[in-house]
């Protein structure tokens, strides 16, 4: 193929971004903002999918560490079959991807951070002049929902975590940011659940007036990772 040929199938690839939802509710918080990214993405011209976690049957890094086997079969990509395999297949043409998923006891959920140690871990090298097998340069999002309000995020340290994700998804991908959403409205009816230490009448209020807001940053995020890509 020669360079001009080249030039003109970089010009007519399509973008596309993957939305990752580690929530088990397809219809709430999280998967809402992963949507509204999507949203973002596709006015931008990008082709997009969200994947649920849990729907599928996977588990986590079972330390067998072939993806660091020299000369293995299996260097530099997870060799665990299951479920998310295919998953991670389809994740190496993506252009743009992000994670989401909702604070549990101080951190994301199971199924994403088995998802985050499968996706990112077999890309990860011990070596001091190639920190990351990934071949390409592009951006990984997280976006976090909670229904704590942002003191807690230093309170439980969970600002180190999101730096702590950012600071692995550079090295490994290229870029990230993050986008949190807190006090978030977590259920429908709290009259139904023992929560009296929340206000349900503020919390109605800020689920009218600032998530509004945060599903404007997620659109945000989607379109401006497509625009980088699309520049590179």
């Amino acid at each position: 193929m020669s360079i001009i040929s080249e030039l003109i199938e970089m010009e007519e690839k399509t973008m596309k971004l993957i939305a990752i939802n580690g929530s088990p509710r397809k219809k709430w918080n999280t998967a809402t903002l992963l949507e509204k990214a999507l949203e973002g993405a596709a006015s931008e011209g990008a082709e997009t999918e969200i994947i649920h976690l849990y729907d599928l049957n996977f588990k986590g890094c079972t330390s067998c560490f072939a993806c660091k086997l020299k000369d293995g079969k299996s260097y530099g990509k997870c060799a665990v079959k299951d479920e998310l395999t295919p998953v991670l297949e389809r994740l190496k043409d993506a252009d743009a991807v992000i994670l989401g998923s909702p604070i549990y006891l101080g951190n994301s959920t199971g199924e994403m951070r088995s998802f985050m140690e499968r996706y990112i871990f077999p890309y990860l090298v011990y070596s001091n002049e190639l920190p990351t097998l990934y071949p390409k340069n592009i951006p990984v999002g997280f976006i976090y929902t909670m229904g704590a309000t942002e003191e807690y995020l230093d309170m439980i340290g969970l600002r180190k975590t999101i730096e702590v994700n950012e600071y692995m998804a550079k090295i490994i991908f290229g870029d990230s940011e993050s986008l949190c959403s807190t006090d978030t409205y977590q259920f429908d009816d709290y009259s139904k659940y023992v929560a009296d230490r929340i206000d349900p009448v503020e919390k109605a209020k800020r689920r009218k007036e600032v998530f509004p807001q945060d599903c404007d940053k997620a659109f945000e995020m989607g379109a401006r990772f497509v625009k980088r890509q699309t520049t590179l």
